[in-house]
């Protein structure tokens, strides 16, 4: 079962990180054919992992971010000793990331210098971040040998694969779009400062129905709220017993991952902030307008080279900070909806 050569990525923490990592996987997959690639995970990103199709196995954990675990972690290094890896790739840089290969007797462990982890990694690589500024250049190159001089060049785009489509469609109680399909993703799990206004996702829902489109909204349940006041506010001023009160539909909460990454799959245009969903979208190869704020569209951009990206590029931003710090959030709300619509 364990003859052909193999090696573990411990992944990212982050929807957005993980899909990114595909191009890594797609990197190893070229330079050595015939590996096998299995991924150390949370739960969470086992069904995003299973429509990747480089890789081996998931291997889901159940440790939340940032906690020590200490008993959780041996017992999983001990359990994969078994597998043989010839090496693993630890793409966080904590400290703790790295405790689960070392304990697996891994024989080359490659990551970044960090938490001082020598020891527990033994193929230490120095990061310049002037050379790799965006986060899937530093994953790629930790694939390439070092000093090869591909790293920081043009690297295979994640590209995912989704599952059954009508299975997802059957569970939720849809109907497959009979008009175009804007998908809406306007939550983001690290806070509000990536958040364009829900109001100004409204108007784009309310102009696209009254040209003929469908309209669904996708996030996890902690952007349920922000999903259901959209909703509300693009169908509440239907008229009774109109046959369109369904035409924008939330989503948010309703789905799983997988069956997000799948329903997406159905989209015309997808409209996002810089959010996981944002790069799930990337990697489903969808018509895609990406809203920048307090992050760095240099840093995480959406890994599609026709994505349209609207960032103002105030003085103050990127902030990197989960809410304005000033309390305005211009880098958002002056990106009006009409520029949105435009692009559309």
């Amino acid at each position: 079962m364990f003859d052909t050569p193999a090696i573990l990525i411990v992944g990212p923490a982050w929807v957005g990180d993980m899909v990114m990592a595909q191009s890594l996987f797609k990197v190893l997959k070229r330079e050595h054919p015939g590996v096998a690639i299995d991924v150390l995970a949370p739960l969470w990103s086992d069904g995003l992992l299973r429509r990747m199709p480089e890789v081996r196995n998931p291997i889901a954990h159940s440790i939340q971010h940032g906690q020590w675990a200490w008993r959780e972690r041996l017992q999983m290094g001990k359990q994969l000793r078994s597998h043989c890896y010839q090496q693993a790739i630890v793409l966080p840089n904590s400290w703790k990331s790295a405790l689960i290969p070392f304990w697996a007797n891994i024989p080359r462990r490659t990551g970044y210098r960090g938490e001082y982890r020598y020891g527990l990694l033994n193929d230490i690589r120095d990061l310049t971040k002037w050379l790799l500024p965006q986060t899937v250049e530093q994953f790629v190159a930790l694939g390439l040998p070092p000093g090869d001089p591909r790293i920081g060049k043009q690297y295979p785009k994640p590209l995912l694969s989704p599952g059954n489509v009508e299975l997802a469609l059957q569970r939720l109680h849809l109907k497959r779009p009979t008009q175009p399909l804007l998908a809406l993703c306007p939550g983001a799990e690290y806070g509000p400062a990536k958040c364009w206004p829900l109001e100004y996702y409204a108007i784009v829902a309310k102009q696209k129905i009254a040209d003929g489109w469908e309209v669904w909204i996708f996030g996890s349940d902690k952007d349920a709220a922000i999903g259901k006041r959209i909703a509300t506010l693009v169908n509440g001023d239907q008229n009774e017993g109109s046959t369109a009160e369904t035409s924008c539909v939330n989503l948010c909460g309703q789905t799983t991952l997988p069956e997000a990454v799948d329903l997406m799959s159905l989209a015309t245009t997808i409209v996002t902030n810089d959010s996981g969903l944002m790069h799930v979208a990337a990697a489903l190869d969808k018509p895609l307008i990406a809203l920048y704020g307090s992050s760095d569209p240099r840093k995480t951009p959406p890994l599609k080279s026709d994505a349209q990206i609207l960032h103002l590029g105030l003085n103050c931003s990127p902030c990197f900070q989960r809410t304005c710090p000033l309390k305005h959030l211009k880098c958002l709300r002056e990106i009006r909806p009409e520029r949105v619509l435009e692009k559309i």
